[in-house]
């Protein structure tokens, strides 16, 4: 049948299972335009206030729901809106389809109205992209762009389309839903070496990242370390990989991760480092990190093994296909005495966190937010000390349930992120008995900083009656620069201080949402319980003390004997 390339991109999205996307129309997408109000009975659009908040509600669907999210803008302005969101897909590995608009292909490297060339300014943050100027390529292009996004390590793909093609026709012949790519094969070779190594190991440790919830190895790393009988830390994108009750679980390893975490291992012998690219502010003193130590890397992204730290074992491929073939390769194991030793570390890191006083503090504030939510239910952050007093003190209710910019660290996140993390778990189970709209109830930990970025998409959450909690952690300063100045540029506090007059109550009221004001934890108390009874969008304004610091912190480029746990700038290294 003859379709125009408007008709085949949207003919293309239902083949892929595309039935939500996100967007913002303009010049050179007013076909896409029209056939998406042709097909609303097929895919429902969200419109949001800008496209950089398009973007990251795309993404925040893809990490809630593990399917494609698909945004859309036009050329020139509207495309240069979405690099931010793209680059943070593509740090965190979302599968993400970016759809743009562009002049007709005659008019392209002229300099013309609204022309950027988008696919060279996205190159380095895409998986790959194209630009399509034969609308009989238009098809197979869409279809290998969700097959690119969606296979190996996900991540960002842009098809940009100029206008003309919209318009051209051309034969279209349905196909098959795009499929992943085979994984890479398992060397089993590898395999026996890494399972000879844990064998050996007398202090095994399990580090894993997001490439474990990515995969759905949940359940594979949890068997694995049963059987091998380590403890696991995690990265700040594999929070959700393990229950924070689990007593094998050591919390977050990094520059404000859990004591444990970093103590335990510095003691390993074996590292076993699942579905994780050894960022920087996880490993700390590079040389330290893997010294006297056997470090086996799995990942399916060949590009990650010894990027950052050098492996001694590799294993490319999918994690799940190699916890579950170590599992069968490996003894059962049983390590008493590192288990002590385990437990003697938790037992003495203890206080490495703390509620505070009794006023009101970030870590109680966002204690008594997620203890609101139901199994399922997402946590959303923005970025900055919010971020990680959210990874420290947050609860968390299984995989996919937190949301975060963690590679490209872009404030300004959440609030997009949010909404599409309550779009998409609107069809993962149902609805809150107290909620209002068939969307799950989601959370969104920010602050005074990183919500005055994004803050216009509270409208769009309002337009479509989305159940976000916004939980604003009002300290009128840019924390976590701040604190950076506190340690290390003796208390010049250049350009962070902020002192804005914003009302947070009567700017939700404004936008049509419903909002209270906390300075008291018994005014916290109150306001959370409203807001959770409240259908739709609700901001709470949680005023807190601008000098509270994220700890524990190990300086970057420093080691566990660096460790800050109680006072700023002070000597509080644990006793070996």
């Amino acid at each position: 049948m003859q379709l125009t390339g408007a008709e085949i991109i949207i003919e293309v999205l239902c083949e892929a299972g595309v039935d939500t996307v996100f967007g913002y129309p303009g010049g050179y997408v007013l076909n896409i335009y029209d056939e998406l109000y042709k097909n609303s009975h097929r895919i429902k659009h969200y419109i949001t206030c800008h496209e950089q908040g398009a973007a990251h509600a795309a993404d925040g669907y893809a990490r809630r729901t593990g399917k494609p999210g698909v945004v859309i803008a036009t050329s020139g302005p509207g495309a240069t809106n979405l690099v931010t969101g793209i680059a943070c897909a593509y740090f965190d590995s979302t599968p993400l389809i970016a759809i743009t608009g562009n002049v007709p292909v005659a008019m392209l490297g002229r300099d013309s109205f609204q022309e950027v060339d988008i696919a060279g300014v996205t190159m380095p943050i895409t998986k790959h992209n194209y630009i399509v100027k034969d609308v009989t390529d238009l098809a197979r292009t869409l279809r290998e762009a969700f097959t690119v996004a969606i296979s190996g390590r996900p991540g960002p793909v842009l098809v940009d389309v100029p206008k003309d093609v919209q318009l051209s026709r051309c034969e279209f012949t349905p196909a098959e839903k795009p499929k992943r790519r085979p994984n890479p094969a398992v060397r089993k070779a590898s395999v026996e070496r890494a399972a000879a190594a844990i064998a050996s190991a007398k202090r095994p440790y399990i580090y894993c990242g997001g490439g474990v919830i990515i995969d759905d190895a949940v359940m594979a790393l949890k068997s694995f370390a049963e059987k091998i009988d380590a403890p696991i830390a995690c990265s700040m994108m594999g929070l959700t990989a393990v229950e924070k009750d689990n007593p094998r679980f050591l919390g977050m390893l990094g520059m404000h991760g859990r004591y444990a975490a970093a103590k335990a291992l510095d003691e390993s012998d074996v590292i076993i480092a699942v579905g994780v690219r050894f960022s920087d502010r996880a490993t700390g003193d590079k040389a330290r990190f893997s010294a006297g130590k056997t470090v086996i890397h799995i990942d399916i992204d060949a590009a990650e093994i010894g990027k950052n730290i050098k492996a001694d074992i590799d294993i490319v491929g999918s994690v799940r296909e190699v916890l579950e073939l170590l599992c069968d390769a490996v003894p059962l194991m049983q390590h008493p005495v590192w288990a002590d030793r385990i437990a003697e570390i938790k037992a003495s890191a203890e206080n490495d966190i703390s509620m505070g006083d009794d006023n009101l503090t970030p870590q109680y504030a966002i204690e008594k937010a997620c203890a609101m939510l139901d199994r399922g239910e997402a946590v959303v952050t923005d970025v900055g000390q919010h971020q990680m007093w959210t990874t420290l003190y947050g609860t968390f209710n299984g995989p996919r349930t937190f949301l975060t910019s963690g590679g490209l660290g872009a404030m300004g996140y959440g609030m997009g992120a949010s909404i599409g993390a309550s779009v998409g778990g609107a069809g993962l189970v149902p609805k809150a008995d107290n909620d209002s709209f068939s969307a799950r109830r989601t959370l969104l930990i920010t602050s005074d900083g990183s919500f005055h970025m994004n803050m216009n998409e509270l409208a769009t959450a309002v337009t479509y009656n989305l159940p976000i909690k916004v939980l604003v952690l009002n300290n009128n300063v840019l924390g976590m620069v701040r604190q950076w100045q506190t340690l290390f540029f003796n208390k010049r506090y250049s350009q962070t201080t902020l002192d804005r007059k914003t009302d947070y109550v009567k700017l939700a009221e404004s936008f049509g949402a419903h909002g209270a004001r906390a300075t008291t934890r018994e005014e916290l108390d109150s306001a959370v319980r409203l807001a959770f009874e409240t259908p739709g969008p609700f901001v709470i304004d949680c005023v807190i003390d601008r000098d509270e610091c994220v700890l524990p912190m190990i300086p970057p480029g420093r080691g566990i004997d660096d460790i800050i746990l109680r006072g700023v700038g002070s000597d509080t290294s644990k006793d070996k």
